[in-house]
């Protein structure tokens, strides 16, 4: 078995829900990029990876990476596809910047076709979260 992708986490600040995200990530077409200030040491890992991102301190969905691109001032760019593909909700803290996310541990895609809108809450996956049911 192959080694499994190593990918990120990062908050999807000022966005009011999953959708907006996507339409945010959308309209970036034919490439999505966030800044960061430096390059992640294992970059080379997340070849093949994701961006998952958290909101409402769950993850909602993630974006593949493309790679990443040096700017002028020094910072980087994570170029990402334009598309938010909805995974399983999971509950993640809020943190500041990004944080690494072995594959193993990451959330499965939900069916294919699937918009997100047939996943629970993240009020209740985060309640049952707490009782140990997901």
């Amino acid at each position: 078995m192959a080694d499994l992708p190593l990918n990120m986490t990062k908050i999807a600040f000022g966005c009011e829900s999953a959708a907006d995200l996507r339409a945010r990530l959308e309209a970036q077409s034919p490439e999505a990029r966030i800044t960061t200030r430096y390059l992640p040491t294992r970059a080379k890992e997340m070849e093949g990876g994701s961006l998952f991102w958290i909101h409402a301190h769950m993850i909602v969905g993630r974006s593949p990476i493309l790679g990443f691109e040096q700017k002028e001032d020094g910072r980087f760019w994570v170029r990402l596809s334009p598309e938010l593909i909805p995974v399983a909700p999971m509950p993640r803290r809020a943190h500041q910047g990004w944080r690494y996310l072995a594959g193993k541990d990451a959330p499965a895609d939900l069916g294919s076709g699937g918009d997100g809108s047939e996943a629970l809450p993240g009020h209740l996956v985060s309640e049952l979260a707490k009782l140990g049911l997901v």
